[in-house]
Protein backbone atom coordinates (compact mmCIF):
# COMPACT_ATOMS: atom_id res chain seq x y z
CA UNK A 1 0.00 0.00 0.00
CA UNK A 2 3.05 2.33 0.97
CA UNK A 3 2.53 5.58 -1.04
CA UNK A 4 3.50 8.93 -0.62
CA UNK A 5 2.22 11.55 2.20
CA UNK A 6 2.04 14.65 -0.80
CA UNK A 7 -0.35 15.84 -2.69
CA UNK A 8 0.95 14.71 -5.97
CA UNK A 9 -0.35 11.47 -4.99
CA UNK A 10 -4.25 13.01 -3.16
CA UNK A 11 -6.11 11.33 -5.64
CA UNK A 12 -5.19 7.59 -3.95
CA UNK A 13 -7.27 9.57 -0.48
CA UNK A 14 -10.31 8.86 0.39
CA UNK A 15 -11.04 12.45 0.77
CA UNK A 16 -8.36 14.52 -1.44
CA UNK A 17 -6.47 17.96 0.42
CA UNK A 18 -8.31 19.83 -2.18
CA UNK A 19 -11.63 18.53 -1.43
CA UNK A 20 -11.14 19.32 2.27
CA UNK A 21 -9.97 22.52 1.64
CA UNK A 22 -13.06 23.02 -0.37
CA UNK A 23 -15.40 21.72 2.45
CA UNK A 24 -13.46 24.16 5.07
CA UNK A 25 -14.02 27.22 2.18
CA UNK A 26 -18.05 25.72 2.47
CA UNK A 27 -18.14 26.20 5.63
CA UNK A 28 -16.79 29.61 5.53
CA UNK A 29 -13.85 28.17 8.02
CA UNK A 30 -11.16 30.94 7.51
CA UNK A 31 -7.31 29.10 7.48
CA UNK A 32 -3.91 30.03 5.58
CA UNK A 33 -2.55 27.24 3.50
CA UNK A 34 1.31 27.17 3.30
CA UNK A 35 2.81 25.02 0.61
CA UNK A 36 6.32 23.43 1.12
CA UNK A 37 8.52 20.39 0.88
CA UNK A 38 6.85 17.04 2.02
CA UNK A 39 7.82 16.68 5.76
CA UNK A 40 7.87 13.64 7.76
CA UNK A 41 8.23 14.07 11.18
CA UNK A 42 8.22 16.95 13.84
CA UNK A 43 12.01 16.98 13.34
CA UNK A 44 12.01 18.00 10.02
CA UNK A 45 8.98 20.02 10.58
CA UNK A 46 11.19 22.51 13.15
CA UNK A 47 13.83 23.05 10.60
CA UNK A 48 11.72 24.21 7.82
CA UNK A 49 9.14 25.49 10.44
CA UNK A 50 11.76 28.40 11.06
CA UNK A 51 11.17 29.08 7.57
CA UNK A 52 8.01 29.04 6.74
CA UNK A 53 6.23 30.38 9.50
CA UNK A 54 6.03 33.71 11.52
CA UNK A 55 7.15 33.31 14.56
CA UNK A 56 4.24 33.88 16.88
CA UNK A 57 3.72 32.69 20.34
CA UNK A 58 0.02 32.75 20.06
CA UNK A 59 0.04 29.40 17.04
CA UNK A 60 0.96 26.20 17.88
CA UNK A 61 2.75 22.86 15.82
CA UNK A 62 1.72 20.12 16.74
CA UNK A 63 2.22 15.76 16.43
CA UNK A 64 -0.41 13.11 16.18
CA UNK A 65 -0.07 9.51 17.15
CA UNK A 66 -2.50 6.99 15.60
CA UNK A 67 -2.14 4.49 18.56
CA UNK A 68 -4.38 1.00 18.80
CA UNK A 69 -4.57 -1.40 22.44
CA UNK A 70 -4.81 -4.82 22.34
CA UNK A 71 -8.63 -5.18 21.81
CA UNK A 72 -7.93 -3.21 18.53
CA UNK A 73 -9.04 0.10 19.70
CA UNK A 74 -8.13 3.04 17.84
CA UNK A 75 -6.82 6.54 18.98
CA UNK A 76 -5.65 9.40 17.41
CA UNK A 77 -4.08 11.57 20.15
CA UNK A 78 -2.73 15.27 19.36
CA UNK A 79 -0.20 17.74 21.37
CA UNK A 80 2.14 20.05 21.30
CA UNK A 81 4.87 18.94 18.62
CA UNK A 82 7.25 19.11 22.07
CA UNK A 83 5.32 17.44 24.02
CA UNK A 84 7.10 14.12 25.65
CA UNK A 85 4.66 11.20 25.61
CA UNK A 86 4.48 8.33 27.97
CA UNK A 87 2.32 5.24 26.68
CA UNK A 88 2.01 3.56 30.19
CA UNK A 89 0.43 7.23 31.62
CA UNK A 90 -1.79 7.85 28.35
CA UNK A 91 -3.37 4.00 28.74
CA UNK A 92 -4.31 5.50 32.25
CA UNK A 93 -5.85 8.56 31.13
CA UNK A 94 -7.62 7.37 27.86
CA UNK A 95 -8.76 3.98 30.10
CA UNK A 96 -7.23 1.45 27.30
CA UNK A 97 -5.71 -1.48 27.34
CA UNK A 98 -1.69 -1.34 26.55
CA UNK A 99 -0.88 1.23 23.51
CA UNK A 100 1.19 0.77 20.36
CA UNK A 101 1.82 2.64 17.25
CA UNK A 102 -0.44 1.67 14.50
CA UNK A 103 1.23 0.30 11.26
CA UNK A 104 0.85 2.71 8.06
CA UNK A 105 -1.60 0.49 6.94
CA UNK A 106 -4.01 0.65 9.60
CA UNK A 107 -3.63 4.28 9.22
CA UNK A 108 -4.72 4.44 5.74
CA UNK A 109 -7.58 1.64 6.93
CA UNK A 110 -8.77 3.76 9.53
CA UNK A 111 -8.17 7.24 9.28
CA UNK A 112 -7.25 7.72 5.43
CA UNK A 113 -3.54 9.28 5.09
CA UNK A 114 -0.12 7.92 4.62
CA UNK A 115 2.07 8.36 7.48
CA UNK A 116 3.52 12.01 7.91
CA UNK A 117 -0.01 13.50 6.97
CA UNK A 118 -1.96 12.74 10.34
CA UNK A 119 -3.69 15.48 11.72
CA UNK A 120 -6.98 16.06 13.36
CA UNK A 121 -8.62 16.55 10.34
CA UNK A 122 -8.51 12.59 9.70
CA UNK A 123 -11.21 12.11 11.98
CA UNK A 124 -13.42 13.19 9.35
CA UNK A 125 -12.34 9.91 8.26
CA UNK A 126 -11.82 8.41 12.03
CA UNK A 127 -15.37 8.89 13.46
CA UNK A 128 -16.62 6.25 10.60
CA UNK A 129 -13.84 3.72 11.87
CA UNK A 130 -14.92 4.34 15.52
CA UNK A 131 -11.64 6.03 16.37
CA UNK A 132 -10.92 7.67 19.71
CA UNK A 133 -9.97 11.42 19.30
CA UNK A 134 -8.18 13.20 22.46
CA UNK A 135 -6.14 16.05 22.30
CA UNK A 136 -4.13 17.83 24.78
CA UNK A 137 -6.04 20.58 26.95
CA UNK A 138 -2.84 22.73 26.60
CA UNK A 139 -3.27 22.98 22.68
CA UNK A 140 -6.54 25.94 23.98
CA UNK A 141 -3.95 28.14 25.51
CA UNK A 142 -2.92 28.59 21.92
CA UNK A 143 -5.06 30.79 19.52
CA UNK A 144 -3.84 29.07 16.15
CA UNK A 145 -2.99 25.29 15.38
CA UNK A 146 -1.05 24.09 12.15
CA UNK A 147 -1.78 21.20 10.99
CA UNK A 148 -1.68 19.10 7.46
CA UNK A 149 -4.80 18.33 4.82
CA UNK A 150 -4.30 14.95 4.65
CA UNK A 151 -1.06 15.40 2.82
CA UNK A 152 2.59 16.25 3.85
CA UNK A 153 3.59 19.41 1.72
CA UNK A 154 0.67 21.82 3.00
CA UNK A 155 -0.07 22.96 6.39
CA UNK A 156 -2.94 24.95 7.56
CA UNK A 157 -3.00 27.38 10.04
CA UNK A 158 -6.44 28.09 11.52
CA UNK A 159 -8.16 28.80 15.00
CA UNK A 160 -8.41 26.24 17.49
CA UNK A 161 -11.97 26.92 18.29
CA UNK A 162 -12.65 27.28 14.73
CA UNK A 163 -11.63 23.44 14.35
CA UNK A 164 -13.11 22.19 17.52
CA UNK A 165 -16.28 24.09 15.36
CA UNK A 166 -15.78 22.46 11.96
CA UNK A 167 -15.23 19.07 13.23
CA UNK A 168 -18.37 18.83 15.20
CA UNK A 169 -20.19 19.86 12.30
CA UNK A 170 -19.31 16.12 11.16
CA UNK A 171 -19.95 14.68 14.64
CA UNK A 172 -16.33 14.75 15.55
CA UNK A 173 -16.12 15.64 19.09
CA UNK A 174 -12.56 16.00 20.40
CA UNK A 175 -12.23 14.29 24.43
CA UNK A 176 -9.72 17.20 25.54
CA UNK A 177 -7.44 15.91 28.31
CA UNK A 178 -4.53 16.76 30.29
CA UNK A 179 -1.32 14.94 29.26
Amino acid sequence: LMSSASSSFQNQLPISSDDLLNILKNNRVNFELYQHKPLHSVNESKIEQELIFPTNTNNVHIKNLFLRDKKKRNYLITCEQDKKIDLKLLKEKIESGRLSFGSADRLFQYLGVFPGAVSPFCMLNGIKNNVQFFCDTNLKQSKNIYLHPFVNDRTICLNVNDLEYFLKKYYVFINWIKF
